[in-house]
């Protein structure tokens, strides 16, 4: 039951810091790419800010909808 309840919490702080999630992991993403053309590795472009935005908030949303639906089944089967 523990762990449920993590990925519950996890799914909701996802959902509710999408934006600080998405720009730090975006700016992360910059500095290796950075990183890997100084050294020759060209990588394609990186999403836009508002597209790894909404990506995170709907990751954060299936998160939560699936655990609230893995408790649902447990509790009626």
């Amino acid at each position: 039951m523990a762990i449920e309840l993590t990925r519950l919490a996890v799914g909701l702080l996802l959902l509710i810091f999408h934006r600080p999630v998405a720009d730090c992991i975006l700016r992360q993403e910059q500095a290796l790419a950075l990183l890997l053309r100084q050294r020759g590795v060209y990588l394609p472009a990186p999403l836009q800010v508002e597209t790894a935005h909404t990506i995170y908030f709907w990751l954060g949303t299936f998160a939560v909808l699936y655990q609230l639906a893995r408790f649902w089944l447990s509790l009626h089967y």
